[in-house]
């Protein structure tokens, strides 16, 4: 069997793959693949587009751009053992030597590199970019070649550096110049001509060795620069600039490229060890926190939030107000506040006074087990790239970005957050990693989206991904939890030594245990494998949750101790009779006048709410809290007030009496109208909290005279859809379009090459084929009796020009009915719209 020929071209490289190392280069770049590119000569092209090559070479891991970066500044095209030699130096590294073939492997997958090993080039654009010039200076330090450098040279300065060095001289300067670079690139000879190099002209080489390599010179260099540029050990670039020759500096560097390969992703440091119990159940209990928490906030607006910033968003105040109501920080209280937007909780109303309020979702949301909630929760927060922790910061055009505003999308951020749970899945059970090294390893991970730039907004986000995690409940103590691992789609994890001693394991604060990460789940899943997921955290995080309760204790001083979380219509009709007043473990309730006449507020007698005590009670309800229901009973409702503009009856006149004479009521305006009412211009609201802040009970009553009742749940939005992902580029292609576009792409490329006879039909270059009407139709016709395949040009309704391969099978009334070699179907195409046929080659 004949040994195939090495590929002249990506596009020929492409040609000679099969379709899975297409799909995974497909898979690899969704960019490549929007559109489907008609074949595989038009795919070379975009793989070779700069936009494209950014993208690629942004998602290659540290030691995999290390290998480009070395490609770039290696002879074009170069040998494995040149590349090799770049990466492992003169005296090798069995590290690299292990590492460079899945590296090699990697950068031809993406059609970064292609030929065989003996032919390695770069993509032409990624050359470019990863090429040392003066303008882009390479990560390597080195500098441009010597053959390079002295481009603009005059020949005699040539000759001159050539006798300089020992070297016989030349009737050329390109000869000139290859017997220098050679020089330059001998270990031994190198070595002898710079042994008689004076000590200060070595440290102006070691000063430049590592780069950057250029240097400023004075228009009469000092003797110890003058000795290196006399032997081209520095060339001139530019009056006053030298340039250290990338030959020199290999020489220098022992034959290193990089001064610190990184062959190998930095391991992480366990600092701490945790039964898998202990991190189970402090996960769960914080999971039982972010429910409460996210409950608490919704219950706040649900008679209408806030109200909508112009731009959009919440002010800085009212961020502030919801962080003082939930008790935690304000950055905290914005990632609950995201959590609920993007988990489709919470939302703007759309009415002119535009506010924040509960979706109908929410009620749904409610009524759903604990665990199933929790799961809603952090599916959202998983996939969201809506990123809390850019609040308070500045957008490009030096604008405040506020919670639930315009500009908090990071479409990095689900993928950082998969990542950074999918390190924490590989750990043995129970570990907690250091945070360091888990930005360390990110940072090896996608070395052009870390420190390179002036914003690490990768190390961010993972910072913030560790720590909503905790919040939310998918680690505990740091470590990954159980559901959590779950909601990963990950496998069961790697047992640790000691996770099944006692107490709470052997790792202390102290204790930094190397632990190489252990590949697990590298891909985010499908939206309906997360689901699935999602689902299978829930089932495992049910049992660990608190059971709901239906009672709770109440005490003589007017408070009631609830010591767990209470069952749905417990805690609704709780929370309305009473005031939160500590939270943890227990919830201690207090009830006031207020919140009692709240509770009549909304519909309730005094017997309802003595029976309903009576009922959850687990201790004898106390005679103060009895007092105090039926002394708001007694006084609830005696006072009415409506709308005048707002007005005041009481079948008391002496009540009206008193309310008159005393001095808190100036400000209301009051007049009396007859012996039981009094009028106001002030509205109804501001009446009846006047009234109420001066010690009274009114009530507020209908045109017809009927007490209102006033629900916490009166306010929601119309139905709305929880915001979009922002996605970070194309999405991966799933399978059936992978499958539909290479088959596209290698019917596209069969009709591109298929071979033609020759004639004036066959048009040049790939061009369409012209024949007349009269020849097209009669070539058609023929070919229905012969059988053969023709090759046509063809322009759709929307005057898109294709080339296609086909077999006639029938042609009549103005169409062509073949077999489309291109399609792998039978079509029906109109005659008018075919610029040409031409026959096939017989080898075709």
């Amino acid at each position: 069997m004949s040994t195939p020929a090495a590929p002249r071209s990506l596009a020929e490289a492409l040609r000679n793959r099969d379709d899975a190392s297409l799909a995974e280069l497909l898979r690899a770049r969704p960019d490549l693949i929007t559109p489907v590119p008609t074949d595989l000569t038009q795919l070379a092209t975009r793989a070779g587009t700069r936009a494209s090559v950014v993208r690629a070479l942004e998602r290659l891991d540290r030691f995999a751009l290390q290998s480009a970066q070395a490609l770039a500044v290696a002879p074009d095209p170069a040998g494995y053992d040149e590349l090799l030699g770049l990466l492992a130096g003169d005296d090798g590294d069995a590290a690299v030597a292990t590492a460079l073939p899945r590296a090699l492997a990697t950068l031809r997958e993406q059609a970064l590199v292609w030929g065989g090993d003996d032919r390695l080039r770069l993509v032409r654009t990624a050359l470019e970019l990863l090429a040392p010039s003066p303008q882009h200076p390479s990560p390597t330090g080195l500098g441009p070649t010597v053959q390079e450098a002295t481009a603009g040279m005059s020949p005699g300065r040539i000759q001159e550096i050539v006798t300089a060095v020992g070297l016989p001289s030349t009737h050329d300067s390109v000869s000139a110049v290859g017997s220098l670079a050679a020089l330059f690139g001998d270990r031994t000879r190198m070595a002898a001509l710079l042994a008689g190099a004076p000590e200060e002209s070595r440290e102006v080489l070691d000063r430049l060795v590592w780069g950057p390599p250029y240097g400023q010179v004075t228009a009469d260099p000092a003797a110890r620069l003058r000795w290196l540029l006399d032997r081209g050990l520095l060339l001139p670039t530019a009056p006053g600039t030298v340039v250290l020759p990338r030959e020199v500096a290999l020489h220098l560097r022992g034959g290193r490229a990089h001064r610190v390969v990184e062959p190998r992703p930095p391991a992480l440091e366990v600092t701490g060890t945790h039964r898998p119990q202990v991190v189970d159940a402090t996960a769960a209990g914080q999971a039982y926190t972010a429910l409460s928490t996210v409950e608490e906030l919704l219950k706040d607006w649900d008679e209408g939030g806030p109200t909508v910033l112009r731009a959009g968003g919440l002010s800085v105040r009212d961020l502030k107000r919801t962080a003082v109501a939930l008790d935690v920080s304000e950055p905290v209280a914005a990632f609950w506040v995201e959590l609920a937007y993007a988990a489709g909780l919470l939302a703007s109303d759309g009415e002119a006074d535009e506010r924040y309020a509960a979706t109908p979702a929410h009620d749904e949301w409610l009524e759903q087990p604990a665990a199933e909630r929790w799961a809603r929760l952090a599916h959202a927060w998983l996939t969201a790239t809506r990123t809390a922790g850019v609040v308070g910061g500045r957008d490009a055009k030096d604008r405040t970005l506020s919670a639930l505003g315009p500009g908090l999308d990071r479409s990095a951020a689900p993928e950082v957050r998969h990542r950074v749970l999918t390190l924490l899945a590989g750990l043995p059970e129970g570990a907690s990693p250091a945070a360091a090294s888990v930005l360390e390893r990110l940072r090896w991970e996608r070395p052009l989206r870390g420190p390179q730039q002036d914003d690490d907004l990768r190390g961010r986000l993972a910072t913030w991904a560790l720590s909503e995690a905790e919040m939310l409940g998918v680690t505990g103590r740091g470590a990954l939890s159980a559901h959590g691992r779950a909601l990963l789609g990950a496998p069961e994890p790697k047992k640790s030594p000691s996770a099944d001693g006692d107490g709470d394991g052997g790792g202390g604060p102290g204790d930094k245990l190397p632990v190489h990460h252990v590949p697990v789940a590298l891909e985010p899943l499908s939206p309906a494998e997360q689901i699935t997921a999602s689902a299978a955290a829930a089932r495992l995080l049910a049992p660990m949750l608190p059971e709901p309760l239906d009672h709770v204790l109440l005490q003589a001083d007017l408070t009631a101790v609830a010591p767990g979380p209470l069952r749905r219509p417990l805690a609704d009709m709780l929370g309305l009779l009473a005031d939160v007043e500590s939270k943890g473990g227990a919830t201690v309730y207090r009830f006031t006048p207020g919140s009692v006449r709240r509770a009549l507020d909304a519909g309730n007698a005094a017997s309802d709410l003595h029976a309903f005590l009576a009922a959850h009670a687990r201790t004898p309800v106390p005679q103060p809290l009895t007092y105090l229901i039926d002394d708001v009973a007694r006084r609830h409702g005696h006072l009415r007030v409506g709308s005048a503009s707002a007005y005041v009856r009481c079948d008391d006149d002496a009540m009206l009496n008193e309310i008159l004479a005393d001095k808190r009521a100036a400000g209301l305006r009051l007049r009396r109208l007859a012996p039981t009412v009094l009028a106001t211009q002030a509205d109804p609201a501001t009446l009846l909290d006047g009234l109420r802040a001066m010690g009274f009970a009114p009530a507020a009553e209908s045109a017809e005279g009927d007490v209102l009742i006033t629900r916490a749940d009166a306010h929601r939005t119309p139905p709305r859809a929880a915001p979009e992902p922002v996605p970070d580029g194309p999405p991966t292609p799933d399978a059936t379009l992978l499958t539909a576009a290479i088959r596209a792409i290698r019917a596209g490329d069969l009709a591109s090459t298929a071979p033609r006879k020759q004639g004036p039909s066959a048009a040049p270059g790939g061009a369409l084929p012209r024949t007349g009407s009269a020849e097209t139709l009669a070539t058609m016709q023929a070919a229905v009796l012969t059988g053969e395949a023709l090759w046509i040009g063809y322009v759709n309704a929307e005057g898109t020009a294709s080339q296609r391969v086909i077999a006639p099978i029938r042609v009549e009334g103005g169409f062509v009915t073949a077999y489309d070699h291109t399609a792998d179907e039978v079509r029906t195409y109109p005659l008018h719209r075919v610029t040409g046929v031409a026959e096939l080659a017989d080898e075709a």
